[in-house]
């Protein structure tokens, strides 16, 4: 799309957008959000190369407020670069998103301290993972970092949370149910709709991880005509489960070509508090021509008044309260040339005008039939 046609969708996005500004003039972390305004949009261009490697397929981002930096993860399987982060620096305002600039490149490490190998050159039998890394955190207590990968059920990896240094050396596994575990039979995690989505608590000192996915046991994935359910967890520093809620997923919002996919699930999660979670559904609807259509929307998910349903083993026919949600932002309402495969979701820094800022950012999958997007909004 030429600059020039972009730059004035973008501020029709803002004008439309403006509607939504309230009389509040500042934001604390665990305030009630009234609406998100987009401030505006920047992308990277497809394989971008960076200091050696490909960059692409990013599907975490966090705020690390102590360097005022922006962590943000590859998914790449170690198949185009081993598994990785970049640091980078965001310049945005209330007014205007101008620029990203990539300032490192860092690997993820296995405990041996050996950089995470792909598929074809993992020693599976010597305990090595394959790692699918689709989340990450900046720790609020010292900026390590906190990451999930989704393993891989067809060679029988369970997806896993670890705890990394700054650069990205193993610290730790954080322990997580025996439910999440991958199986030989209809049990436990679907193949790559794992774990998808961190984040800290807004007290720092718990995680919430969330599923992309249903279970096996907990019932069918969401299709154009019924939604699913997800299990999202909050777990301490040591893995005990502090409570696990049921959030329901809407349908699959349009119906793809036939004999082609569709699908709906959480690719991200933020907590606003301490009962509140930011949730992103993210449905791909594939063409006829193979080209996917993506829907997403952020939602708010309450814990108040929900079922604890870490002691059902199956949600299919089980009887509990799920917990609430009300939607936020419809991304296909503000504007935008276009909505892409948002995978990330981070609190950024306080704008000039005293109110909180959020971002996300979009998985091109190394796609040329993709963009990598980043959005920068001002938190109303």
């Amino acid at each position: 799309m030429p600059q020039l046609l972009r730059s004035a969708r973008t501020a029709l996005a803002l004008a439309s957008a403006a509607v939504l500004l309230s009389a509040c003039a500042s934001f604390s972390h665990d305030a009630p959000i009234a609406g998100l305004r987009l401030i505006g949009e920047q992308r990277i261009a497809l394989k971008q190369p960076f200091e050696g490697t490909t960059v692409g397929g990013l599907s975490g981002i966090d705020y690390d407020a102590a360097n005022n930096s922006w962590v943000m993860e590859s998914d790449d399987r170690s198949e185009i670069n081993p598994a990785r982060f970049y640091r980078a620096a965001l310049d945005y305002d209330s007014r205007a998103f101008a620029g990203v600039t990539f300032n490192s490149v860092h690997f993820f490490t296995q405990p041996d301290g050996s950089r995470y190998p792909n598929l074809a050159h993992a020693r599976l039998e010597q305990g090595d993972q394959v790692a699918d890394i689709e989340t990450i955190r900046v720790d609020p207590q010292d900026g390590s970092l906190w990451y999930g990968s989704e393993g891989n059920r067809k060679v029988g990896l369970h997806p896993f949370v670890r705890h990394a240094d700054s650069g990205g050396h193993y610290l730790a596994t954080l322990p997580t149910p025996a439910m999440f575990k991958v199986a030989k039979d209809e049990t436990g995690s679907r193949n790559n709709m794992s774990f998808e989505a961190l984040s800290f608590a807004s007290d720092g000192k718990s995680l919430w991880l969330g599923m992309e996915a249903a279970l096996y046991q907990d019932g069918p994935l969401a299709t154009p005509d019924n939604g699913s359910v997800v299990r999202i967890t909050r777990l301490d520093r040591a893995g005990t489960v502090l409570g696990q809620y049921a959030y329901p997923i809407e349908p699959v919002a349009s119906r793809p070509a036939p004999g082609k996919e569709a699908d709906n699930g959480v690719s991200e999660i933020l907590a606003v508090n301490d009962h509140q979670v930011l949730v992103v559904e993210r449905a791909g609807v594939e063409h006829a021509d193979g080209i996917y259509t993506n829907h997403v929307r952020i939602y708010e998910m309450d814990t108040q008044g929900a079922t604890d349903i870490q002691a059902i083993p199956a949600l299919a026919g089980a009887s509990y309260v799920p917990a609430r949600k009300r939607l936020l932002l419809d991304l296909e309402k503000i504007g935008l040339p276009r909505v892409d495969n948002i995978e990330g979701i981070s609190w950024g820094p306080r704008l000039e005008n005293g109110r909180r800022s959020l971002v996300m950012i979009s998985d091109d999958n190394f796609n040329a039939q993709q963009v990598t997007q980043i959005l920068a909004f001002e938190v109303l």
